[in-house]
């Protein structure tokens, strides 16, 4: 049966790295567990790390945080929805905002709640999501502080996530003197300057993060080990806290081109073939898995001789050619995935999950 494992020696390495090299820098952090999707097991796992400072864009991710260990700071990483705010301001302790509207709800709300709310205002620096705009930004501010009930302890920005934009020396300058002006301006003390996200890292090997960046968010390069402007594995990571593992549940020699008129297949696609495979056959699998539950551009066979012949909503077919290795009906085939691949499978209720 197809399942997911989480290599808890790796995972543990992979932190314990991240760890270091953020405490060499002074830089604060934070664990993004949006990745594990609620699941309360790998969840676990994460928090026993020693991980204090938890970041996810799921409120209900964050509630089942708070169940585990009330003490952990839980930063809600996205604009909240108005219809979201009473759970946001009871299950998460900081929240991403760009919104003076919905900073007042937030407001009102933690008065209700008797609550003290902390707010980072994201800032727009190119990659054109979320966050307030430059030129805006001191009147945003000014409107801001004179709220009740929250606190503003931060200034950040998202780069890479949308446009591909990725974060530099100068954008991280920026970012680091908008707070002091805001600093100076206000007489008001900004506790983080939050420069990103796991694309950032690489800057930090070649020394580009400015001084005044204090705190990041960190999430593919943990679970992955991956410096995503190389897009390889970090000296002293790993990539495979994660593996998934599925069941051979058929094997045939079948000819390699199908028989009868094509038409559209259940994904909306028409298969294109080489003519020079007519009349040729190879040795095909079906696996218990399926596009229900993940993209197939996000998996990696660890027999790199295996190839995609396709995939259905519950099944892939892969090519195995004369079969070399003598695969049969039962054995398992592994995969290692893409961030957006384990997120799929975390987000699955059809793939048990493990721990090992």
């Amino acid at each position: 049966m197809a399942h997911i494992e989480l290599n808890r020696k790796n995972l543990k390495e992979n932190y314990t790295f991240l760890n270091k090299m953020f405490k060499k820098h002074k830089i604060e952090w934070g664990v993004v567990t949006k990745v594990l999707c609620g699941n309360k097991l790998f969840i676990k796992e994460v928090l026993d790390l020693g991980v204090r400072e938890a970041h996810d864009s799921r409120i209900s991710n964050l509630k089942m945080i708070k169940s585990i260990d009330p003490g952990v700071q839980t930063v809600y990483i996205k604009p909240p929805a108005k219809r979201a705010i009473p759970s946001l301001v009871k299950y998460a302790d900081v929240s991403f905002n760009t919104s003076f509207a919905t900073i007042k709800m937030i407001s009102d709300e933690a008065g209700r709640q008797n609550k003290l709310h902390k707010i980072i205002i994201m800032v727009e620096m190119g990659d054109l999501r979320e966050g307030v705009l430059g030129d805006n930004l001191m009147n945003f501010y000014a409107r801001v502080f004179e709220l009740p009930n929250i606190e503003i302890i931060g200034i950040g920005a998202n780069l890479n996530c949308l446009n591909g934009v990725m974060p530099t020396h100068d954008k991280l300058i920026q970012l680091s003197l908008y707070e002091q002006l805001i600093e100076a301006k206000f007489d008001k003390k900004i506790e983080w300057v939050s420069g990103g996200s796991s694309v950032t890292i690489p800057l930090l090997f070649k020394k580009l993060i400015p001084k005044g960046v204090n705190h990041m968010r960190i999430g593919e390069t943990l679970f992955r080990g991956i410096d995503l402007f190389e897009e390889t594995t970090i000296p002293g990571m790993h990539e495979d806290v994660f593996k998934l593992h599925t069941e051979i549940i058929e094997l045939y020699k079948k000819p390699k081109i199908p028989i009868g008129e094509l038409g559209h297949n259940v994904a909306g696609e028409t298969p294109e073939f080489d003519e020079a495979d007519y009349g040729k056959s190879s040795y095909r699998a079906i696996l218990d898995i399926g596009l229900l539950d993940i993209d197939l551009s996000n998996l990696m066979p660890d027999d790199e001789t295996i190839e995609f012949s396709g995939a259905s909503s519950d099944m892939i077919v892969i090519d195995l050619e004369k079969n070399e290795k003598g695969y049969k009906v039962g054995d398992i085939i592994s995969f290692s995935l893409t961030y957006m691949g384990i997120l799929a499978i975390m987000n699955s209720n059809y793939i048990t999950k493990a721990v090992v």
